[in-house]
């Protein structure tokens, strides 16, 4: 059986680049288009594919051609150093791994920003997309049999978002740095560009938890240990030092626990913090730790509307 390539969006600054991806044996063909039972027996086999370990991918990348080979659940990472780079933007790249004598190649993307002053980082699931967090079988029932086609997104969030994307850009073609970090698996990889794709959502690199390969798995998707996605947004704010950032989340799970530790360690590099109200009320745990924020210089907004939330980015400045 070909083994299957999948590329995800990377990125790069001016000293390295950074791509990733898996080799699946099998990747069953998720159908957008389906309905109830039938989506929910995509869904459920997307926890259900099987990786190669120790599989040869090579990059081409400026004519170079880099070898390295899978982790044991099938994923490989390329971090290679850049030499002066002068193209800015979303840059193809291509990777090509090899079975028998047929050499397959897929062409991925990755996003070395225009220089700037801001980047955006952004949870997904009641964050900008409509999932029930705090209900988890509420959740699963959603994802289940609601198709991507028939999912939703908050009121207002589109606009907030593609208005951070250019924020201080007065060239259209340019956008800011935009991330979608979760606890979301590599498992819904796909469906989560798909439908920010629908949704009109701005272009992100989408950084997601160590996919899963087992039916009872689908149960605890995105629940867990969280550490995962500080590291992620802390690698982030590292790897781009002098960008001011935007961090967007809600107060379902514990992204306000996990911006606040980030606003500890980058006391200067942080310029606001947005998180979305889930429930009828606000949690006092919350505001106090945004109170901690404020306390720290960081302009927090905890709105129920994005319309709130976009108010607060015009007074504030960051968007007009």
């Amino acid at each position: 059986m070909k083994p299957i390539l999948q590329l995800y969006r990377g990125y790069a600054n001016e000293q390295e680049l950074i791509v990733m991806g898996h080799v699946f044996k099998t990747l069953y063909d998720y159908d957008f288009q389906k309905k109830n039972f039938k989506n929910a027996t995509s869904i459920v086999s997307l926890f259900r594919i099987k990786t190669i370990k120790n599989f040869d991918v090579y990059l081409k990348y400026e004519g170079q051609e880099i070898h390295t080979k899978t982790l044991d659940d099938g994923y490989f990472k390329f971090c290679i150093p850049l030499k002066k780079e002068s193209h800015f933007g979303w840059i193809e790249y291509e990777v090509s791994i090899k079975h028998k004598n047929e050499i397959i190649t897929v062409k991925g993307s990755f996003i070395r920003p225009h220089k700037g002053n801001l980047g955006i980082i952004s949870d997904i699931d009641d964050t900008f997309l409509i999932s029930h967090t705090r209900n988890i079988f509420r959740k699963i029932y959603i994802l289940l049999f609601k198709s991507v086609n028939d999912r939703k997104v908050f009121k207002d969030v589109v606009p907030h978002y593609q208005a951070l994307s250019s924020a201080g850009r007065n060239n259209k073609d340019e956008q800011n740095a935009f991330f979608y970090i979760s606890s979301s698996e590599w498992n819904l990889y796909r469906f989560i560009v798909k439908f920010t794709k629908i949704h009109q959502l701005p272009r992100a690199v989408i950084l997601l938890k160590d996919i899963k390969r087992g039916i009872t798995d689908f149960f605890f998707s995105g629940r867990g240990n969280h550490n995962h996605k500080f590291d992620k947004i802390k690698h982030v704010l590292e790897f781009y030092p002098n960008l001011k950032y935007v961090l967007l989340g809600d107060d379902s799970q514990h992204d306000p626990f996990l911006y606040e530790q980030i606003c500890k360690i980058f006391p200067v590099t942080v310029k606001a913090v947005y998180i979305r109200q889930t429930g009828k009320y606000k949690k006092e745990t919350t505001k106090i730790i945004l109170k901690n924020l404020e306390d720290l210089d960081v302009s927090v907004c905890y709105f129920k509307d994005s319309s709130e939330a976009i108010l607060h980015s015009k007074s504030i400045g960051i968007i007009k």
